[in-house]
């Protein structure tokens, strides 16, 4: 059995079919009943005309509706996804994502959950007066504005963090008002906890005891439907800002040079950003801890083609489009020096950074026995390549990135009959991101213990000299169709 380092993919990754009722309906995971979707990604199969694949995701919100295989900006629909549940999600009546008697496709992978967990460390600078600032995951830099906005989570529990020594003399503490009490409000307490050198106290002994501990904490768990907050110095009127409590799933991240909201799953190497871009060469913070193999942006309010960034490429200027079949380009005006342990960059170009465009990221980091992000060479006969990824995979998918053909994309779930003894294998039908056409088949690739073996000479796949990105994500071990195939 190939190594893996998670135990059940299916707890970060699957794959669900059904059928549309044309009535509100809830999807249950037939895998890992734990897995809540934060990204979810619908098609329809076949029949009709509304093909086009739908997009959804926990930080933009279950009503933000986004196309892979246009450059179409975000729409908002309450027909298509009501709901993403603790153990799969709710569609309503819309025919692209649950038309009466038709068939569907939901790939779905988990976030950070419910409840995140976070810790924010705050300093104060002179800036026309003391004000509040931030600093990074790594506490290894302060971001460059004061009194900005945080959003946070609601169930996510927070620690706003004053030990730095800056902090003596502003204990830090929340209001409904602008200002706290300097604006005429009261502190807010629903859901805080002081502490002073590990040992949790009220909030006067927090305010008398302040300058002369060693840490300060202020703990928010926020609260379900908490108001919009403000933070603010119990002693000095106006050094704080905004905090707003948001319903949907993220939190501010300031590992980058413009703010992200960011649902980071660090387990699975998977994480959604949104952003707003300055029209300068920026960094945006993804929160994975470690560098992105892949990097996906999408304008959310206007139309712009899908940026795509894969490392295994060897170079910050190439990329690909999502919604298109074109080739691999090769362009400074898109990614400003690639990716670290921390940030992604990108230009001021529309498609990534252009000034008062808002953005949707998703980023993947490959997971050894998880997930793998790679590249191969087409050989033209019908016993194609070997692609290794360490693993059975669940899905794969597919762009040749010297040519102009659309991408592929295979899954376990979605295969046409097979005989006896190779149930389940070969995979055969492909669904194209970048088209809204219908599912197609016979086009044989086979899902092996270690990775992929291509059946097939198509040039979408498999040319001859041709050069193939390649995504895949691993298959729950131990849940397999029959006989696995070793390939190769």
């Amino acid at each position: 059995m190939a190594y893996t380092t998670i135990s059940d993919s299916s707890a970060h990754f699957q794959t669900e079919i059904y059928t549309g009722t044309g009535s509100s309906q809830s999807i249950t995971n037939t895998g890992n009943s734990n897995l809540r979707p934060d990204w979810l990604w619908i098609k329809k199969r076949g029949g009709g005309s509304d093909r086009a694949h739908q997009l959804y995701d926990s930080v933009r919100g279950t009503t933000k509706l986004i196309h892979s295989n246009t450059d179409a900006a975000e729409s908002t629909t309450t027909t298509g996804l009501s709901t993403l549940n603790s153990d799969g999600f709710t569609v309503v009546s819309d025919d692209g994502a649950n038309g009466n008697g038709n068939t569907y496709v939901g790939w779905q992978w988990a976030g950070a959950g419910t409840a995140p967990t976070q810790t924010y460390r705050v300093v104060v600078v002179s800036d026309g007066g003391n004000k509040y600032r931030w600093r990074n995951s790594g506490n290894t830099a302060t971001f460059a504005q004061s009194a900005v906005t945080l959003d946070l989570q609601e169930g996510g529990t927070y620690t706003i963090d004053g030990s730095d020594s800056t902090m003596d003399s502003h204990p830090i503490k929340l209001s409904t008002t602008s200002n706290g009490t300097h604006g005429g409000g009261s502190s807010y307490n629903t859901g805080v906890v002081y502490k002073l050198d590990g040992s949790t106290v009220t909030e006067s002994a927090y305010v008398s005891g302040y300058a002369s501990a060693t840490t300060r904490q202020l703990v928010i768990t926020v609260a379900a439907s908490a108001p919009t907050l403000y933070y603010y110095c119990h002693y000095h009127s106006g050094m704080g800002g905004q905090i707003n409590t948001n319903s949907t799933f993220g939190s501010t991240n300031f590992d980058g040079s413009i703010l992200s909201i960011v649902n980071a799953n660090t387990t699975a190497g998977f994480s959604i950003a949104t952003y707003t871009g300055n029209g300068s060469a920026a960094t945006i913070g993804h929160g994975l801890n470690t560098a992105p193999d892949v990097v996906i942006v999408k304008s959310r309010n206007n139309a712009v083609d899908w940026q795509v960034y894969i490392d295994a490429f060897g170079n910050d200027d190439d990329g690909l489009f999502l919604n298109t079949n074109a080739q691999k380009f090769t362009s400074s005006n898109y990614w400003n020096n690639g990716t670290t342990s921390s940030v992604f960059g990108v230009s001021s170009n529309t498609g990534v950074g252009a000034n008062t465009y808002t953005y949707v990221a998703y980023s993947f980091s490959a997971i050894k026995g998880y997930s793998s992000f790679g590249t191969y060479q087409g050989t033209g006969n019908a016993e194609g390549p070997f692609i290794y990824t360490g693993f059975k995979p669940a899905w794969f998918l597919v762009k040749g990135y010297d040519i102009t053909q659309n991408w592929q994309l295979w899954d376990s779930k979605r295969n046409a009959s097979t005989p006896a003894p190779a149930i389940g294998n070969p995979r055969q039908r492909t669904l194209s991101p970048s088209v809204n056409d219908a599912e197609s088949g016979d086009y044989d690739v086979d899902f092996c213990s270690t990775g992929v073996k291509i059946r097939n000479s198509d040039g979408a796949w498999n040319g001859d000299g041709n050069n193939y990105t390649y995504w895949a994500f691993a298959e729950c071990p131990l849940v397999a169709g029959g006989v696995v195939s070793t390939g190769g």
